[in-house]
């Protein structure tokens, strides 16, 4: 669970940089005319955007929401692979995140084991203002950022997209990239696969909420998130306490948290205050989907399924993928190598292990299993593999 990312995150209403003048230049009276055009100022687009750009074309983001850090799914969790890999997050104000240097998972029954890794930790981050800065270092970059401006079709017309806006000039591109989440309108547009099975999510954020400091805490219980687990962390600024699950047909009122918080009163309290923020949503947990490109077009992070199965966590690939897609089309633009649509999308990660083992947690989760086995040397073991990529330290205590 929460190995890039998890379900939701504060609303922000931090303001970002004016939009500076676009490095593009006009294809017309009514056109304007960009090398490569990314629809969603998400963690992919926005890298997506800023590698492009660092490699000298003109680009531009389409982003729907006034701000780029509003409504977020995602607990904004980022592991210390991503930081380790990806150059740009040591560019991070360290105001806007925090370090978790381990993770405590409970079985049903409450019993706990705490793992750690050597040298191992996650960020705790305030996803909505880390996504504001982003969009203020692309711009720093050469990246016009649209915001409050909706992407709604994609025509293909004398070799190059061509994309109407409501407001503003038509837009001509040469690329045409989407990271605009789940349910990717460029998905739409392009009749390329679109996202179909989902965990359900609930979180809340409390002030002064009261936990073992700097953990994870998860929570296993097959009653309460079926498919995948409950949550808790204090994050910058906030506590948040979240639990996501598999929903059937006649599971539409079962998305609720009070009953994980009552179950895990004697370890985490968010006290009697009501909570600062409350919000609900969905991710994709089926792997990459089968279409995610067609000819000088892809999509990159959420919209291509590109979420661990397992985990919930898409902040990592999103980076990393969404930064390789940038490079991968500027060298296509400059006519080094042949479409990324073709080549580019065969690296996106299949997570066929990870795969395996969502099949197996949605048809076999026991509670009975978990209770009785979670200290044992193969529990801890596939908890590493899940949390840490790697091996960890020296067997933990079951309590």
């Amino acid at each position: 669970m929460h190995s890039s990312s998890c379900f939701f995150s504060p609303l922000s209403t931090s303001s970002t940089a004016p939009c500076p003048v676009p490095a593009a230049t006009s294809g017309g009276p009514a056109n304007v005319k960009v090398d490569l055009l990314v629809v969603g100022a998400s963690f992919a687009g926005l890298a997506c955007a800023r590698a492009a750009a660092l490699a000298g074309l003109s680009v531009m983001v389409l982003e729907k929401k006034t701000s780029a850090g509003a409504k977020l799914h995602t607990t904004g969790i980022i592991v210390k692979d991503a930081v380790d890999s990806v150059p740009w997050l040591a560019e991070v104000p360290p105001t806007l995140v925090r370090r978790i240097e381990g993770v405590r998972l409970y079985a049903p029954n409450m019993r706990h084991v705490d793992l750690h890794a050597p040298g191992y930790w996650f960020w705790a981050t305030d996803a909505p203002a880390l996504l504001d800065w982003m969009v203020g270092s692309a711009r720093a970059c050469g990246v016009d950022v649209r915001l409050g401006t909706l992407f709604e079709q994609a025509l293909w017309m004398n070799d190059r997209w061509e994309v109407p806006v409501t407001h503003g000039p038509c837009i001509t591109a040469t690329y045409l990239v989407g990271a605009d989440g789940p349910h990717s309108r460029v998905a739409k547009a392009l009749g390329l696969s679109r996202n179909t099975r989902f965990l359900y999510g609930v979180e809340h954020e409390y002030q002064g909420a009261r936990m073992a400091p700097d953990l994870l805490h998860c929570f296993i219980d097959r009653q309460l998130a079926p498919g995948y687990i409950g949550w808790a962390l204090d994050g910058v600024g906030v506590s948040q306490i979240g639990l996501a699950r598999r929903l059937g047909r006649h599971d539409a009122n079962a998305l609720r948290l009070a009953p994980l918080l009552k179950k895990i009163e004697s370890v985490v309290s968010p006290g009697d205050a009501p909570p600062v923020a409350v919000r609900a949503g969905m991710i994709p947990c089926g792997g990459v989907l089968p279409v995610v490109a067609r000819e000088r077009a892809l999509l990159v992070g959420d919209a291509a399924g590109m979420v661990s199965p397992v985990t919930a966590g898409g902040i990592h690939t999103a980076l990393q993928h969404g930064e390789r897609a940038g490079e991968a089309v500027a060298r296509f633009v400059r006519g080094e190598m042949g479409d990324p649509a073709t080549w580019f999308v065969r690296s996106y990660p299949r997570f066929l292990l990870k795969r395996s083992l969502r099949w197996a947690f949605d048809h076999f989760q026991s509670d009975w299993m978990f209770n009785h086995l979670l200290g044992t040397p193969q529990m801890r073991r596939m908890a590493e593999l899940v949390y840490f990529h790697r091996k960890g330290g020296p067997l933990p205590r079951t309590r």
